[in-house]
């Protein structure tokens, strides 16, 4: 299809289908280098257009582990940009920074204090990341008069944490485990805060700290313990801490069978793997129960009673 068939058929100005087209080339280009084809100027090419480590490795046939080490080696690196905020009228020296494959040199290098980084809630809807801005914040301030030089990684600018005055560093930026990595990199920060911004920070924890990266606060471990309801389960009858009869559904074919064995309707319904009360429902008879959302990949529902 070219981009004035997809014109005519969406209305999408063919400005940003041509874009779209470019980047599709590109993915295609990977998955006919292959892992053994990738080089400095693929890579580049690649996040350029806005690939991340993992839909590189994807089309590619690699891992994302591979991926980064392999552009470590080869110096493709991005680099922090001040967002200018006057318009290119005067010079800006806000603490705006983005993270970017398309500069030569940062704005803004890394300083010689010690430091923390902070996690934000990242994309929230309006009136549901209240808390997690309050105790980002309240984070940031505590850092601050202990005398660390503060770093929030955030994507989500309506939030009290990402106003100019609030840390020494505000970064805009995706709260994935590739772009903490790069951050932890080249701040060296004495320790990474995910636990005051909700699910989001929560669910890069045990990976951080695989990947040596000093979490400050709650263990990671005891953070996947708190969310993976096996584990939350098997500490409780440790602690001889009572809990409802429960049961995981790994498949739709299971659950009148588990309803049974829990001793009937209602049922309360969740995702396994979250602190967080969201994606709860409480079903009373098997088409309710039926019509609860398919749980995210790495969530398994589980059924109590």
């Amino acid at each position: 299809m070219t981009v004035e068939d997809a014109h005519d058929l969406t209305r999408i100005a063919p400005f940003f289908l041509a874009a779209i087209q470019d980047t599709v080339a590109i993915g295609r280009k990977l998955a006919q280098r292959g892992r053994t084809g990738l080089d400095a100027g693929a890579l580049r090419e690649a996040k350029l257009a806005g690939y991340s480590d993992s839909a590189i490795a994807a089309r590619a046939g690699s891992t994302p582990d591979e991926v980064r080490q392999l552009r470590r080696a080869l110096g493709v690196r991005p680099h922090l940009a001040r967002i200018d905020t006057l318009a290119a009228e005067y010079p800006a020296e806000t603490n705006y920074l983005y993270m970017t494959y398309g500069a030569h040199e940062s704005d803004a290098p890394p300083t010689n204090r010690q430091k923390v980084l902070v996690l934000g809630s990242g994309c929230y809807r309006i009136g549901s990341s209240v808390e997690f801005d309050w105790c980002s914040v309240n984070a940031i301030m505590a850092a601050r008069e202990l005398g660390y030089e503060t770093i929030v990684l955030n994507c989500n600018p309506e939030t009290v944490s990402t106003d100019f005055d609030v840390c020494d560093r505000l970064i805009f930026d995706e709260i994935s485990l590739e772009s903490v990595l790069e951050v932890v990199e080249s701040e060296q920060p004495l320790g990474v805060i995910v636990s005051m911004g909700g699910q989001t920070p929560n669910n890069l924890a045990l990976k951080l700290h695989q990947a040596g990266v000093p979490i400050l606060g709650t263990p990671p471990e005891c953070v996947d313990r708190a969310e993976d309801r096996g584990k939350f389960s098997a500490l409780c009858d440790e602690l001889s801490v009572d809990q409802p009869r429960w049961a995981e559904a790994t498949a739709l074919s299971d659950l009148g069978g588990i309803v049974a064995g829990l001793g009937g309707f209602p049922v309360l319904v969740r995702p396994s793997y979250v602190l967080s009360g969201a994606a709860m429902r409480v079903a009373h008879t098997e088409p309710e129960l039926r019509s609860y959302p398919r749980p995210l990949p790495r969530s398994r529902g589980n059924i109590r009673s």
